[in-house]
Order: C-alpha cells, then sequence, then structure tokens
C-alpha cells in the first residue's frame, strides 16, 4: 500500500515575543486573567517585515533540512492559511517561488484551525495515488492582522507562526498518514468568523468569537474526530503514543483529555508559549516535541482539531 510518510518537520516563529503583562499595558486585561482562562503566558506577533509567506517558507527550508531534502526534491505544496499575503495567487504559490521550485502544484487550503489536518488529508490522498511524489505541508498564519486589539475577549488569544511537514510517497503497511477525518458543519459558521472579505463587504475584516459555544463544540466534535479515524486505522486509543491537537485553549485540551479519558502527560501542549495560530499550531506543537525527543520514530501521534466553518477532523500517523 501506498502511504504519505513523514520526512521531516520544520518551524518558524516570529522574533516579537508579546507577554500577558504587555497586553496589560494596552487594554484592560492581565496575565492572571488570560492564564486563568485559556493558559497562555505569551504569543509571539510578527512584524512588518515577517508575513504568512516568509514564516511559511522559513519552517518549509527547516523541514526540507530536517529530510534531508532539497527544494527541488518537492512536487507538492499545500498551505492552510486563513491569512494569505493577498487575495491570490495563492500564498503557496508565493512560497513556491521563494523557495526556487518550479514544477509541481502548490495551492492554498482555507480551514481556519482545522486547516493543516485539511491539508495533511489533501497532501497524503495525492501522494497515495500516484499524482505526486513529495509535499510540503505547511500550516502558517498572521492572525495578528486580523485581530480587533480592542476586543480583549478575542485578541489575547491569538499569535502568529509557522509550522511544515515533508510528506514523501512509499510503499509501506503500518508507517505514515493512517487515517484521516474532515469534517464541517456551515450551520455554526456565525460562532467564529471574520467579519469582511473581499466579495461581501471589501475589506479585511475583524475575527469575531463566541467563545463559550466554541469551547462546547470543541470538545464533543473533536472527541469524536479522534474515535473515528482510530477506528477507520483499526487503533485502539489507548495504544496512540501522542495526542498533538490544535492549541486553541489549555481548557480544551484538558477537556477532551478527560472526556477520552486521556493520560494528560501524552498530550503535546505549547498553547502557553504560542497562543492560537490556527493552522500552524499542530505542525508548531509537534516540531516542539519532534525536536525535544519526545516524538521519536515509530510512534502512532494523532493530530486533531476544531475551527471555523465549523470545521474539524483528525489524522492519524506512525512516524
Amino acid at each position: 500500500m501506498m502511504r504519505a510518510i513523514l520526512r521531516g518537520v520544520g518551524s518558524a516563529l516570529p522574533k516579537r515575543v508579546v507577554t500577558n503583562g504587555d497586553l496589560a499595558e494596552k487594554i484592560d486585561t492581565s496575565d492572571e486573567w488570560i492564564r486563568e482562562r485559556t493558559g497562555i503566558h505569551q504569543r509571539y506577533i510578527a512584524g512588518d517585515d515577517e508575513t504568512t509567506v516568509s514564516l511559511g517558507t522559513d519552517a518549509a527550508k527547516r523541514a526540507l533540512e530536517d529530510a534531508g531534502l532539497e527544494p527541488g526534491d518537492i512536487d507538492l505544496i499545500v498551505l492552510a492559511t486563513a491569512t494569505p499575503n493577498q487575495t491570490f495567487p495563492a500564498s503557496a504559490a508565493l512560497i513556491q517561488r521563494e523557495l526556487g521550485i518550479r514544477h509541481g502544484a502548490a495551492f492554498d487550503i482555507a480551514a481556519v484551525c482545522s486547516g493543516f489536518l485539511y491539508a495533511m488529508s489533501m497532501a497524503s490522498s495525492l501522494l497515495e495515488t500516484g499524482q505526486h511524489k513529495r509535499a510540503l505541508v505547511i500550516g502558517a498564519e498572521t492572525f495578528s492582522r486580523i485581530l480587533d486589539w480592542e476586543d480583549r475577549r478575542t485578541c489575547v488569544l491569538f499569535g502568529d507562526g509557522a509550522g511544515a511537514f515533508v510528506l514523501e510517497a512509499e510503499e509501506a503497511e503500518d508507517s505514515g498518514v493512517l487515517a484521516s477525518i474532515m469534517r464541517c458543519d456551515g450551520s455554526f459558521s456565525d460562532i467564529l468568523y471574520v467579519d469582511g472579505g473581499p466579495s461581501a463587504t471589501g475589506t479585511v475584516g475583524h475575527l469575531r468569537m463566541d467563545g463559550p459555544k466554541v469551547f462546547k463544540e470543541a470538545v464533543s466534535r473533536i472527541s469524536r474526530a479522534i474515535v473515528e479515524c482510530a477506528e477507520r486505522a483499526n487503533v485502539e486509543i489507548p495504544d496512540i503514543d501522542w495526542f498533538v491537537p490544535h492549541q486553541a485553549n489549555q481548557r480544551i485540551l484538558l477537556g477532551v483529555a478527560k472526556k477520552l479519558k486521556l493520560d494528560e502527560n501524552r498530550v503535546v501542549s505549547t498553547v502557553s508559549e504560542h497562543a492560537n495560530t490556527s493552522a500552524a499550531s499542530i505542525p508548531l506543537a509537534f516540531d516542539k516535541a519532534w525536536k525535544d525527543g519526545r516524538i521519536g520514530r515509530g510512534q502512532l501521534c494523532m493530530l486533531e482539531g476544531m475551527g471555523g466553518g465549523l470545521t474539524w477532523g483528525a489524522v492519524l500517523l506512525r512516524t
């Protein structure tokens, strides 16, 4: 069976760190208020010279270095982002240009915080069918560009960053992407959205969110996706080595762990240092655990999350 095998992982963060204390100097909030409700201590915010494309390109280069490959070895780039550099061309095409690649395909996927899961599922399918040989799957965001910095309920939650995987098509039975789940329920599109867009308003708009409703839906939907994805691969939940969730809120991470009776020590959490980086959060968290040695070769990893749409899903990967 042809599988999408993980070859390399990389990430990139903006230079500027913004702590809760920094925010408290500008808006009506406090370090204690943010920590108690979210688990977030700090976030990275892109400077004027840092964009979704620049961060995504840096993450891609580091993933390629980790894989021992050159840009020319890649014939597919799938970028998950809700904050592209331009309406078009796709930011994936701009990353392809920055990497010096002149062949293959490159496109964006807009599924917000679930975007990296959607991108993984799409890329693995294209590799498994033989259309492409090696893929860069990237999650990159500059959410600071669409935040309302006067809304303390939302602006404290998000940060900027990028993460990338290199996947390669190879015959294997029990390695690589073993199963994936993609789901959407558009009837909940009004609880997490941006109030602007080229067609509707001609503006970029700002992020808007009903936090309690998002929390309620996230725990139940993510839990179901994990179970469904594991069942599709004929894997028992206790046999999974690591759970790498979308880093939205520490309370959501713990809520899912409690609902599925997961060992919290097997849940990778970087929300305290990165905050919610939307489509970048899963690969950023994965790269942290990959680099520090927690995640090693041959381990079963469940990637999962939920975002605007509502979209949600899961990917089961053996490294």
